[in-house]
Formats: structure tokens, sequence, C-alpha cells
């Protein structure tokens, strides 16, 4: 009994140094006095230079603050960390409306909080007063300190070619400190809140420090857990499901097999919220609470001294249910965070190894300004083969297009392949090979995957090939393995071969290289996927092509910035369709050559031009010239967001616009005419995030503007004529 007190003395003193300790370091900050009802005067999407983030005291001295001129998160600190608040600023309103914890994690078979707070009985609202009332949550990490530093880079990238962007975004981590306690009290882990400074983006993650004598495995973990108010409360379930917050939520350890992050996003879940009781719904089934975690694992052995780093999470609340809106906080969230995905080179896709037909083309990219030559699949080079005689052959055509100013890359499979049945991953179903997402795929933690990494670095590194196509990228295969060299078993085998290709992307970015892959890895440093298409529309005759092309320009490029996407262009027969399909002889399809460049070029999107040439005719080189001239011309722009102005639907004009508040050319609206017979339409266009206002110049390809007078919605109205099958463009200037 007496050592039980005195254990008990010693946990309050401890207590109560911590907290005079934490409370000296939130009077040193400076008080934050904004209301939550009052909203961001200014539009971010058209300057966000006002907003910086930083770190303030709440009136009372109770809280730590977190924001910028969009958005805030307070944190109550005692009598343990928990978020109190979170605001959307550009709306005015409050998002939060339950305490909870930051989250939680199982270390060998037992669960504890990060901290959290407990004894809220209403939940569908908060007030401050109650708060004071609340406790510490049972078996929770407990806050012992805080710090403030410069948010860090998330990932090294050097920047060697043309890109929209130059970096990522600064802003502030606030990082809290946390303690275990009994027999965890070695273990810390740090918290990290990051918030940018010109976005309405948070950044959360955590780091395990085990200072321990003993080994310690993450058997799983939660790394967030909020409760948000509902956007709409229906007292039955809605046959189209619930609507959900107005939040876009984002983590880096997506690895789905797929173009986008809705469809690649796995760790992100809105559940139901029981204790929630005073909720509308009669069964208590409204998706509210906020719960960020991996599908699986992860499983992680930490040995003492060793550091577990969990994967981020973004959160960006949006202030409207526009689809172009939230379209451009996406777009504007990727540019930002993933500024490498804004390089946008000019390529070939050439389908041939020959010394003559390489040179050949090299010439001809050189003489047309494009600017890389990607080696397409079909043909015989193998990034697998490391030996000294394949490496010098592909070097010595690597060395003739330096020579000519043109980067080379290549293209390598790594999914959907069958390798061996020792290899690949094993099915915790049937215990066999088979039945991953693209039946076969060999696992990236046996020994061949490492191998098969370090021989695409040796490969690029001694050829000098600067840019990378990786098809079938890992696609969140499981692997029941218990004999592969790199990985354990099943719990660990998602995330220890997510880490091993991110780790592969990381590099890349870091060492100046480009790369296509096909799935959504923009956050762990690839530059470009595909925009999304069906492979055999590009076997169907030319004319219907042309609209597919744009109708995939247009319907891709919402949520993702046009410059991160490629498309295609069968210059060659692809996947069938004959003399119909393509555009060889080129010199015989000009008018589908151009206009497959143009609505490509004009969209911002690079396309796959997948064949042994760019030009068969002097013609044709005078064609692809011009084409390439009048982009790089407007490449800022070219690049820049899209407002979508009308599908194509092959019965009347299509088009969309460029807009950049920033650039001399404001906006570029490029408009279709799909009919037979030349059109006269009325088209407005809408200028608010040029931001311009009241007036603009205008002018119709390179002819002299003319003034116009915007109304109060900053739009002004054209009457415009396209040619039969043809486009035109507008440029506003102020």
């Amino acid at each position: 009994m007496r050592k039980l007190l005195l254990f008990t003395l010693f946990l309050t003193a401890s207590a109560l140094v911590r907290a005079e300790s934490l409370a000296e370091k939130v009077q040193n900050l400076p008080v934050f006095d904004a209301l939550a009802s009052a909203k961001t005067p200014y539009d971010w999407l058209i300057d966000p230079s006002p907003s910086r983030a930083g770190v303030f005291r709440s009136a009372d001295g109770k809280s730590v603050i977190l924001a910028n001129g969009m958005v805030w998160r307070t944190f109550r600190i005692w009598p343990n960390l928990a978020t109190t608040d979170y605001v959307n600023r550009m709306t005015g309103e409050r998002m939060l409306r339950a305490v909870g914890t930051e989250g939680c994690i199982s270390l060998d078979g037992k669960t504890y909080q990060l901290g959290g707070l407990t004894g809220q009985e209403e939940r569908g609202y908060l007030l401050e007063q109650w708060i004071d009332g609340l406790k510490a949550t049972d078996s929770s990490f407990v806050v012992e300190d805080f710090r403030v530093q410069p948010i860090p880079r998330r990932i090294p990238w050097k920047r060697v070619r043309w890109s929209l962007v130059e970096d990522t975004d600064s802003g502030i981590d606030l990082v809290f400190s946390l303690r275990g306690r009994g027999e965890l009290s070695a273990v810390l882990i740090d918290l990290h809140f990051g918030l940018y400074d010109h976005l309405p983006v948070l950044q959360k993650s955590f780091e395990l420090f085990n200072n321990s004598g003993d080994p310690l495995t993450v058997d799983n973990f939660k790394l967030e857990r909020l409760s948000f108010f509902e956007p709409e409360s229906p007292v039955d379930t809605p046959r189209d499901g619930f609507r959900l917050p107005n939040i876009h939520l984002e983590s880096d350890y997506q690895c789905g097999g797929s173009f986008t992050q809705r469809e690649s996003g796995t760790c992100e879940h809105w559940i139901k919220e029981p204790e929630y009781t005073s909720q509308r719904n009669y069964a208590l089934n409204t998706p509210c609470r906020l719960e960020v975690a991996p599908p699986l694992g992860p499983d992680q052995r930490i040995e003492p001294g060793q550091t577990f780093r969990s994967f981020s999470v973004f959160e960006m609340p949006y202030d409207s249910y526009d689809r172009e809106r939230k379209g451009l906080f996406d777009r504007h969230f990727y540019m930002a965070l993933c500024p490498w995905t804004t390089q946008n080179p000019i390529f070939l896709h050439l389908t041939a190894t020959d010394p003559e037909t390489v040179h050949r083309a090299v010439d001809q990219c050189a003489e047309a300004g494009y600017e890389m030559i990607i080696i397409s699949f079909g043909s015989d080079l193998n990034m697998e083969d490391i030996s000294e005689k394949n490496i010098q052959r592909f070097k010595s055509l690597v060395d003739y297009a330096h020579s000519k100013g043109i980067e080379m890359g290549c293209y390598s499979l790594l999914a959907s392949r069958r390798v061996s049945e020792e290899i690949d991953c094993i099915n915790p179903k049937t215990g066999k090979t088979g039945g991953m997402k693209f039946g076969n795929s060999p696992c990236l933690c046996s020994q061949w995957g490492y191998d098969y990494f370090e021989k695409l670095k040796t490969f690029m590194l001694r050829t000098g090939m600067t840019c990378l196509e990786h098809d079938g990228s890992y696609p969140g295969d499981v692997c029941a393995s218990t004999s592969h060299a790199h990985h354990r078993g099943l719990k660990d085998s998602q995330w220890n071969q997510f880490h091993k290709i991110a780790s592969f992307y990381h590099w890349l970015s870091q060492e100046g290289f480009y790369s296509n892959v096909p799935d959504f890895y923009f956050m762990n440093g690839t530059t470009k996927t595909s925009i999304g298409y069906r492979e055999v529309n590009w076997s169907l005759p030319r004319e219907r092509q042309l609209i597919h092309a744009r109708q995939v320009n247009y319907d891709g490029t919402w949520e993702r910035p046009s410059g991160s996407l490629w498309s295609f262009t069968p210059l060659v027969q692809y996947h069938g369709g004959g003399a119909a399909a393509t555009l060889e002889p080129l010199s015989e399809h000009l008018y589908e050559y151009r206009t497959h460049m143009v609505q490509n070029y004009g969209a911002g999107v690079q396309a796959c031009y997948r064949g042994p040439r760019l030009y068969d005719t002097d013609e044709t080189k005078e064609m692809v010239k011009e084409v390439i001239a009048w982009y790089k011309k407007y490449r800022r722009i070219l690049n820049s967001d899209i407002i979508h102005l009308r599908k194509p639907d092959a019965r009347d004009w299509d088009g969309l616009m460029h807009v950049n508040p920033q650039e001399k050319e404001r906006a570029l609206a490029m408009l279709y005419n799909p009919l037979q017979e030349d059109i006269t339409r009325q088209i407005t266009l809408p200028l608010y995030y040029t931001g311009l206002k009241g007036k603009a110049r205008i002018r119709e390809q390179e002819n002299s503007p003319k003034r116009y007078r915007l109304n109060d919605r900053q739009e002004v109205t054209l009457t415009v004529r396209i040619p039969a099958n043809g486009y035109t463009w507008f440029v506003v200037e102020p």
C-alpha cells in the first residue's frame, strides 16, 4: 500500500511539473482572437499571399491553435491532448461537434489512445464550458511537450526540366510529444500537425521512438479520429448513400492500382458513431466520424533505439459544393504539394530500338522542338538485362539523343505478370499464387523484388536514361508467404511492399528522373499518370477518336492538373483497328494528326504519340513544328488551371479555358466545332479566376486585341465563328 501511495504521489508530482512547463510554453505564444464566424476576406485560388500559418494560444491560455487564413485547429492540452475545434474559415463554419482522441495505436496486442478527452455526453454539438469537465482517456499516451518548426520538405525533388511550379509550399509544423505510461514510459510519440502558408491544407503524421530496452511491434494504428458535423441527417438511410462532410482527405499511403485518388484511397473512412445518440437517423447509421488507418497491419517490429513513422494524411475543407471550384481546390493541392507533376515534357513514344530508327527519331524531335523520347512497350528493350552488352547498346542511343538535346527514357512492366511460384504473391484465401488485383504479380519484398529495383537503378544510371515509364505499378496486393526475404507474413506484406516501391519513386524524384506511372503515386514523387481511357478506343476510326479524345480531356481534368496526365495518339496500330484507326502514313492524315495535337496541347495534356517517327514529309514536319512552337509560346497558360466550358457531344461546339491570375496571358480559351459546317455562337467566358475585374483585352488567335467590359460576375460574352470540323482560340490579357 505504501509503495502504491508513493507511486501515485510521484505520478501526481510529475503531472504537475508537466502542466506547469506546458502552461509556461503556451503563455509565450501570441494570442489568437479571431471569430470563427468571420469569413476569409480573400479568395486563395486567386491570391493566397495574405495567408500565413502560425501557432497561437487561446485568450484563456488553455489551448494551442494552429491557423492560417483559411483554416484553424484548436488543441486542449490539459489534462491531455485533444482537438476541440476545427474551423473552416472560408465558410465561417465549425466542423467538429465532439471531442475524442487523436487516434490510437496497438503495440504487442494492446491498444493505447493517442491523447484524448472523454466525458462529453451530448455529441451533437460542443460547448466551450463543457471542455473543462472532460477527463483524460484511460490507457493513453500523455502530452508532455510541444515544439514549432518549419514544415519539412516531404520529398526531395531535383528540378532539371521545365515545370509550371518550382517547389512545394512553406508552412508550420506543430509537434506534440506524448509519452507512454507505466511499462511504456520510455516510448515517445511525436504527433505532427503541419499547416501550409497558402493552402487550406492540414497534414498529420506521427513518429514512435522506442527508447525502451525491448522490441515493440506496431500491430496497427489509427492516425486520425474526428467527429464531424454531418452535412445532412436523414431519418432513414438514403438509397444513394449519405452525403459526407465537405472535405478532401488524402494520404500518401495509396496503392489502389488506379488513376485517381478516389479509386486509390484506402485509408480514409467515414464510419458510424453509435454513442452519438441524438443524431436524427433512427438506426444511428450516419457516417460522421472520420478514421484514417491502413487497411492491413503494418505489423512492424521496432527494435530498441529505432523509430517508426506513420504515413501522412492531408485534410482540405472545401468552401463550396460547386464541382469546378472543388476541382480547382484539388488541382491546386497537387500543384502545390506535388510540384513535380507540373513538368510535362513534350515526348515521342518510340516503338523501335534499331539505331537507324532511333537516330531518325532523335533528329526529328530536335528539329520539331520535342524534348524527350520514351522507348515504348513492344520494343525489345529490357531494363532487367544489365549485362555490359545491353548497357552499352542503349547507352550509345542515349548519348546520341543527348548530343541533340533530347532526353531518353524507357518502359518496364512490374505487376500484372507472372515470375514464378516462389516469387509471386501468395493469395491468403487459396495459399497459392494468382487472384491478385491483376492476376499474378511478383512480391516486391521477395529477393527478386529487391533485385528488380536495383536493376532498374543500374540500367538508368549507366545508360543515362532520365525517364521511366513504369507500368503495372504496385496495386496494393497482399502476400501470405512466410519465406520471402523482406516481409514476415501477411500482416506486414502490404506495408513493406508499398514502402519498397515508394522509396524507389522518391529516389527517382530526388535524382531528377521523370516518371510515367499508370497508378496514383503523385504524393510519392511520380510525375504523370494516365488521364483514363480504354485502350481499344484508340482502335476506333480516326474521326471517332477525335471526339473521344476531347471527351477524355474534358472529363479527366476536373480533379487533376492537366500537366500531370497523359493521353494517347496511335501513330501506328495499337489494339487493332487497322488502317482506319492509325495516323500512318502521317502525310495522308494531316487533318486528324494536327487536330489530335492541337486538342491535346490545347488542353495541356501530353499524349503518347506512339510510332517510329514524328513526320514523313516536309509538309508534315512543318505542321508538327508549327503546333509545337504555338504550344511553347503559350506553355505556361496552357499548363494552368482549366475551366470547363462545354463538354464535347459531337452535336455543337465544345471547349475548355485555361486561367492563371499570375500570368501575362490570364486566360486562353480553346473552342472546337465538330460539325460539317461553320458555326457562329454566343459564348460566355467566365473570367473570375483570371483575377480581372471590370475589363479585359481579348484577341482571337494572333489578331489584334479588343477591349471588353466584364459584367459583375467577371464574365464576357463573345460572338464566335468556328470553322467546320475546326477550332479557334482566344487569349485574354489585362
